[in-house]
């Protein structure tokens, strides 16, 4: 017997990229990451203060509900009524371990093997990799130029075996936000064609002087349309691991099978830390954006200074730019000669799907003003080098 055999199913999962570019960074002390996608803030004290509420009741370290502690589920209902309009008859809220853990139960929860779901590209890498483990085909359509939406496209790719659409707005990997009209077609395309709406919404509060749209607002989408959030970005959440989804109430059932099987609960310490975080709210994050929207104006006056070298279609949303470079060279020889030569750090375009032509994502969200400055003009001084010398 051969103990070395990996499923097929396995081996058509893409590897994590950031674990790979993380272990380039380590091999080059002082390299400035562009690459992960976080925030640079910690959580409010607010969140921090409820942990002395967790610790003084012993029944808090047993098992809790699979679905989430009631006050953390009521928090995310009152947030979800008053910031996206979002009626929750006929809907329920589950609390998961972060926003991937999210999708992950969804994908298990809506298909069989061999099911589609249509993803936009570029996509965001774990969607496509918890297809991929549930045995289901991720079906791709390209965007436009401007990384939106094409709907007709979309249309095309519809089979009698297509379970869900997904949408991320903001987007990530691109910066991209949809509009209210582009994401209502979807919507209304998948109750046509009998399949989910997944919609993400990780990045709802990052915007630039432009409008967040949820679909699950849209009125009588609550059979059809899957919303998944997180507060990891918006609250500094990243290893607290919280996320939730709201999903239509006759998906409970399998979606708590799955949730008791793989975690029972998210950490409850955590759930606990989350209902302090919604206290301080949406104002908490909105604070903090107004130094990141400075940092994303630096990043793109320097960007300006190479639009011969790269095209930088705009990006009204999250904390991303993805960079078209103009060059034939291998995609990860340059992020590897970025990193070695010039010590920064950004993510390959491949591992969102872009495997014709040379795309690099840029992050801006998790460093200090004067970091971010030291990083992207790395990053111009590096692109100039490589490749105006080839």
């Amino acid at each position: 017997m051969n103990f070395h055999r990996l499923p097929s199913r396995m081996q058509a999962v893409q590897a994590p990229i950031i674990p790979i570019v993380g272990e380039l960074i380590r091999q080059h002390p002082g390299t400035i990451s562009l690459g992960q996608g976080v925030v640079n803030y910690p959580p409010p004290q607010s969140a921090i203060d409820q942990i002395t509420q967790f610790l003084s009741n012993p029944n808090n370290h047993k098992y809790q509900a699979v679905e989430g502690i009631p006050a953390l589920k009521d928090a995310i209902a009152d947030k979800l009524r008053t910031e996206n309009n979002i009626d929750l008859q006929n809907r329920e809220i589950v609390v998961t371990a972060g926003s991937n853990m999210a999708f992950l139960n969804v994908v298990l929860a809506i298909t069989d093997p061999g099911d589609e779901i249509i993803l936009q590209t570029p996509f965001y890498f774990n969607h496509e990799m918890a297809i991929e483990i549930a045995s289901c085909r991720a079906v791709l359509v390209p965007t436009d130029e401007n990384y939106q939406i094409q709907s007709d496209l979309i249309r095309a790719a519809i089979t009698d075996r297509t379970r869900a659409i997904v949408t991320i707005s903001p987007n990530n990997p691109t910066g991209a936000v949809y509009s209210e009209s582009a994401l209502r077609e979807v919507n209304q395309l998948c109750r046509d064609s009998n399949c989910f709406h997944i919609t993400d919404e990780a990045y709802e509060y990052f915007t630039y002087g432009v409008d967040h749209f949820s679909a699950a607002s849209i009125a009588d989408s609550a059979n059809h349309t899957i919303s998944i959030f997180s507060l990891s970005k918006a609250y500094g959440f990243a290893s607290w691991r919280i996320g939730y989804m709201v999903i239509p109430a006759f998906l409970l059932e399998s979606v708590q099978k799955i949730q008791d099987t793989n975690v029972i609960c998210s950490s409850v310490i955590s759930q606990f830390a989350a209902v302090g975080a919604l206290e301080a709210g949406r104002s908490y994050c909105e604070e903090k954006l107004k130094a990141i929207a400075q940092v994303r104006e630096i990043v793109l006056s320097e960007l300006e200074t190479i639009q011969h070298l790269c095209t930088v279609p705009q990006a009204d949303g999250a904390f991303y730019f993805l960079l078209k470079v103009h060059t034939e060279m291998d995609t990860m020889e340059l992020v590897k000669k970025l990193i070695q030569d010039h010590r920064v750090a950004v993510l390959p375009g491949f591992t969102f799907g872009l495997e014709n032509g040379c795309y690099l994502r840029v992050g801006y969200g998790a460093l200090e003003k004067e970091t971010a400055i030291e990083g992207i003009q790395r990053l111009v001084t590096g692109l100039k080098t490589i490749v105006e010398t080839r």
